[in-house]
């Protein structure tokens, strides 16, 4: 994550310095750390504009203007993060061609019959055979600790979080400490399971 600051006619103190990095810290849960982030902060008749832009893929930039600098980088933070789940989910409900046959599998054997009491009212009729046995492959099992919450949490911040880290699957406890899980269906909804 490399940050470029740039300063027009205002100081760029440590407490924005601070406010700016961890704020671009909490992008890294979706983006990773390979992007770049180019910051401009400006003052002009007692209005301080904050810029912010980010490229990762695609570049994504945050416009705010406040009375305060940290208001403004604050809110230009905001934009950046709501742009980046958007389309984070955009991408997410694009639907997708169905799956070609492999090129490596070979078609099923198939027989030609007629069908009927004489050679004048007999019907073609195709007829597949399919394979004795079934193949059955083992599954990939690939652990993964960002799917599950450390800390107790309510419904909404689950929601929030799973929505967050972009997971189909997340694992929470409640206030309670009872294990709940939140799977993501087929039609983009949210379903809760709780276990006993």
């Amino acid at each position: 994550m490399n940050v470029e600051y740039t300063g027009r006619q205002c100081e760029i103190t440590p407490d924005i310095r601070k406010q700016v990095e961890l704020g671009l810290k909490k992008l890294t849960r979706i983006l990773g750390d390979n992007f770049e982030s180019k910051v401009i902060l400006s003052v002009e008749k007692h209005r301080c504009k904050a810029e912010i832009t980010v490229s990762a893929r695609n570049s994504v930039v945050g416009l705010a203007e406040s009375t305060e600098m940290n208001l403004a980088v604050g809110e230009a933070l905001d934009k950046i993060e709501r742009q980046i789940v958007k389309h984070r989910a955009r991408t997410r409900n694009i639907k997708r061609q169905a799956k070609k046959k492999w090129v490596g599998e070979a078609p099923l054997p198939e027989m030609r019959v007629a069908v009927g009491t004489s050679a004048t009212t007999a019907i073609p009729v195709v007829v597949h055979t399919f394979p004795a046995a079934a193949r059955i492959t083992e599954a990939h099992v690939v652990t993964s600790s960002d799917s599950v919450a450390m800390r107790p949490m309510t419904l909404e911040e689950a929601v929030k979080e799973a929505e967050f880290r972009d997971r189909d699957v997340f694992v929470f406890r409640d206030a309670e400490g009872r294990v709940k899980v939140l799977h993501r269906t087929k039609d983009g909804k949210m379903e809760l399971i709780e276990a006993p």
